[in-house]
């Protein structure tokens, strides 16, 4: 242990990092060898390189001079600027599902603290009138899928370090929603030291312990490698992730038409494709899709320079409308190609939070009031600008993104289950169902359409359509 520790210390301060030992003399054995293995893992040449490129500096942000908006396939076939033939490219996708290429990928590291839920985000009760969780309604998706095609897809989840052993209870303690336990894979993401902002000094949560966070949604490409994931996919013949995260309950997992679209336009290379919403504003707080000298990619919300967001064509409409809303196809030939090796990432994005921390020349605990602490986390999308050619295709919003974010407000638990309310209601009035609606619009019942039942308007069965709908009435199908 001495000479292991003197071999790490000298390190350490060769690093301006020594201060992570400052107790080590009061540490039990576990707790030394614990701290020990925690700081043998990092790479401390890398981390002085970004300390000095986004800690102790806030990195320019670089537009592009050509930036134009990403072009994309409309949700109506016949009406964008790009027709297509949807029945052949959902045909296609039907076709890959069904011969087992497609799996399903959900980003769930999160916990659901802002929601005031205690546990992983995806364990929180997402649906308006029977209060399903967030992952139950995902696995009812993928039963009724595995049904349809008579097929199996895969269930690949990544958690955090924070949220586990809690998901993996979650999902033990109601017997993996009837799927088959060997066909869900979870595993945790990586994660990244947080450093003091200024002095870039990285700080301890407690005496034993580096403050740490995720390393954000883009680390999934790292750990589909590190944790075997890529390599089961492999083994199972699977070429295609359709990708999302824990928040969204309305996601289409297995969407056949952009499944085809992704594996089969002329214009895509079949190795990351995305889903677009039309911008509500242009202040909406999403990225958009651009492309630059051929390549598709997504620019922040917050790095659009105001003239471009505001950007409108002859009709009034914003140039810069394509939203992304985290839902992609992507392909596992392309997620090799980018880890050979093992050393890929995803650039880095520099965010400022609190972080509360033990102070290592006092050893008083510190919780701070305002942002102490940058913390560094990769962006998924960032991978399109790797792929040789990605494509875009528009969804709608009552359809696909009612996402829980927020307690209240902009995605809130609120808005999304007027969303889920109304696209129930929609489905039911395409099938002939009188809806009533207050004096707003909104529908004055609360409907809930299992994926079990339909994951249209079209898939409800006949026999389970209701008569009648009376307001303030609670319809479960």
């Amino acid at each position: 242990m001495a000479d292991r520790f003197e071999s790490i210390r000298t390190e350490l301060a060769a690093h301006h990092q020594d201060h992570l030992l400052a107790f080590f003399g009061e540490l039990s054995s576990a707790q030394r060898d614990a701290l020990l293995d925690q700081i043998e893992e990092l790479d401390l040449g890398e981390i002085d390189v970004l300390i000095a490129r986004y800690v102790r500096q806030k990195p320019d942000i670089a537009i592009p001079d050509d930036l134009e908006p990403a072009p994309y396939y409309a949700n109506n076939p016949a009406s964008g600027p790009m027709p297509y033939d949807a029945a052949h490219f959902r045909a296609e996708g039907e076709r890959l599902v069904r011969e087992g290429r497609i799996a399903a990928f959900t980003v769930a590291g999160g916990q659901g603290t802002r929601l005031g839920w205690n546990g992983p985000k995806g364990t929180f009760p997402a649906t308006h009138v029977t209060g399903k969780p967030l992952f139950r309604i995902f696995a009812e998706q993928m039963t009724a899928a595995q049904a349809r095609y008579r097929t199996v897809i895969p269930w690949y989840i990544m958690t955090s370090p924070v949220n586990d052993d809690a998901t993996r209870a979650f999902f033990t303690d109601n017997n993996w929603f009837g799927l088959n336990r060997r066909d869900v894979f979870l595993f945790p993401q990586g994660v990244m030291p947080s450093f003091e902002i200024g002095a870039g000094r990285m700080l301890l949560a407690d005496k034993a312990t580096l403050a740490v966070n995720p390393d954000g949604h883009g680390g999934a490409i790292r750990a589909l490698y590190h944790q075997g994931a890529l390599d089961d996919m492999a083994g199972r013949g699977v070429d295609h992730l359709s990708y999302f995260q824990v928040d969204n309950p309305l996601v289409r997992i297995i969407d056949p038409l952009f499944i085809g679209l992704h594996a089969l336009a002329p214009d895509s290379s079949g190795e990351m494709s995305s889903k677009m919403l039309p911008k509500a504003s242009p202040d909406e707080k999403v990225g958009v899709f651009a492309r630059s000298r051929g390549k598709t990619m997504v620019i922040e919300y917050s790095d659009l320079p105001e003239r471009l967001a505001q950007w409108r064509d002859d009709d009034g409409k914003l140039r810069f409308i394509a939203g992304s809303i985290a839902i992609h196809m992507i392909g596992r030939a392309f997620l090799e190609r980018l880890t050979r090796g093992g050393d890929f990432r995803l650039p880095w994005h520099r965010a400022e939070k609190k972080v509360p921390h033990v102070d290592p020349a006092t050893g008083k605990f510190i919780d701070p009031q305002k942002p102490n602490a940058v913390k560094l986390e990769a962006f998924v999308f960032d991978a399109i600008q790797f792929a040789e050619s990605s494509i875009v295709y528009e969804t709608t919003r009552i359809e696909e993104f009612a996402p829980i974010k927020n307690a209240a407000g902009v995605d809130s638990v609120q808005s999304s289950h007027e969303l889920q309310n109304e696209r129930s209601a929609r489905w039911l009035e395409q099938r002939g169902v009188h809806v009533p609606r207050d004096q707003s619009g909104r529908p004055s019942a609360r409907i809930e359409i299992s994926p079990i039942t339909a994951m249209s308007a079209w898939e409800i069965p006949s026999d389970l359509l209701p008569g009648t709908v009376g307001a303030g009435e609670d319809i479960v199908l």
